[in-house]
């Protein structure tokens, strides 16, 4: 059993388009609507447009559908649990009920507070001259001492690291201080807005009083609550790990391991309650057994992100490798979450076929002109895509011999 083959399309203004998705080898399209602000609900109708604007080519060239949200937002007074909170989770449990509606089954979501995904610089050169995502631990120490210069950011770091970051914050010309500042105030993926400086502080104060145990119980009460509407409309609800998995700002992440996965699933025992299993996010630390947890807890995964991330010299530091070279062992994964969909089809047990996409692939040849979504250029995916549909190819071939 195969994967369906989808990639992320940020909607109209997405410089990828739903042909060049198409002609990809695509069949699934993984949106959402970043049009509608945070904790508002997704109205039947924009679902439906959304959807049909998708489908509008179908009579004429190979059918695409819209396979995976991504994301539907959690807003942040749910992630503090303010009393606001219970306004918003309505209408979160609205959305779900209206993107069933709609035929759409499979939705993903994250509960990194304040900060989405993090990265130091998204136009790291590589070897062959592609442009990549990288994540600089000492950078980022810089951003947080000597830009943001957040109250008791010193303890957080090792004198050692503290020391690099002054010394290399002393180099910085205003113009690459003002780079690193835009590149870790990035919004949401999707979104044209990011973070501005001088308000910045305080979204990170509201979580003074938010630590792992706090912000772990909140995510177990929005499970508990959302999660049986999604059982009850027959929406599988996937949670994207940390990226990076570790504690940033002084902020708690508690999606990050294994162990954080496990207690996730125990908190609401449903397949409503799953897992969007990324190979990056999690694949950045070593203590992660990748292919280990697929076969643990694969009837949980609902939704799959493949790609490989390389710890460099200082492991604290990252960047996107190739899709089949870096750290995480892809034949490994690959041949585990084959075998788990096999597992699906000889049972009955879930939906058989899980949607996949290449994920954060380098910016490289023409796309090297365009301006494209950090790690969402058409060629860089293409070429990730291509490299894993041949493993998964050789894994299938392999399992009948």
């Amino acid at each position: 059993m195969a994967f369906i083959q989808t990639m992320r399309w940020f909607g109209p203004q997405d410089p990828v388009s739903l042909m060049d998705i198409r002609q990809a080898g695509c069949t699934g399209i993984v949106t959402a609507l970043h049009q509608i602000p945070v904790g508002e609900v997704w109205p039947v109708e924009a679902i439906l447009e959304r959807k049909q604007r998708i489908e509008a080519d179908n009579d004429r060239y190979t059918p695409l559908h819209w396979a995976v949200v991504e994301s539907l937002p959690v807003h942040e007074d749910i992630k503090k649990g303010l009393p606001s909170r219970h306004a918003y989770l309505e209408n979160y449990k609205t959305s779900l009920r209206n993107l069933a509606t709609c035929g759409i089954s499979t939705v993903c979501y994250n509960f990194m507070p304040v900060l989405d995904w993090s990265r130091t610089d998204v136009d790291y050169q590589m070897p062959d001259g592609s442009r990549a995502l990288r994540f600089v631990w000492e950078d980022f120490a810089l951003f947080d001492l000597y830009i943001l210069q957040r109250p008791g950011a010193e303890n957080y770091y090792e004198p050692d690291v503290r020391q690099r970051a002054y010394e290399r914050f002393q180099r910085l010309s205003v113009e690459e201080r003002t780079r690193l500042t835009n590149t870790v105030l990035l919004g949401l993926p999707g979104s044209e807005e990011a973070f501005e400086l001088a308000t910045f502080q305080s979204k990170l104060d509201a979580y003074k009083n938010i630590g792992d145990p706090e912000l772990r119980a909140n995510l177990y009460e929005f499970i508990r609550k959302v999660a049986p509407v999604a059982e009850e409309v027959g929406i599988r609800l996937c949670i994207h790990p940390d990226d990076p998995p570790k504690p940033l700002l002084g902020l708690p992440r508690v999606v990050s391991t294994e162990d954080d996965l496990v207690q996730l699933c125990q908190a609401y025992d449903s397949v409503a309650n799953g897992i969007t299993f990324c190979t990056g996010s999690l694949g950045v630390r070593p203590d992660n057994d990748l292919a280990g947890i697929v076969q643990r807890l694969g009837s949980r995964i609902h939704f799959v992100h493949l790609r490989a991330t390389k710890r460099e010299d200082n492991p604290l530091n990252f960047h996107e490798a190739d899709h089949l070279s870096g750290d995480v062992d892809m034949v490994a994964v690959i041949r585990a979450l084959t075998l788990e969909q096999k597992r699906r089809q000889k049972t009955g047990q879930g939906e058989t076929a899980l949607p996949m996409r290449p994920d954060h692939g380098h910016q490289m040849l023409d796309d090297l002109n365009k301006r494209t979504y950090p790690g969402y250029s058409a060629i860089g995916r293409l070429r990730g895509l291509a490299e894993l549909r041949g493993v998964e190819y050789a894994i299938l071939q392999s399992l009948l011999a």
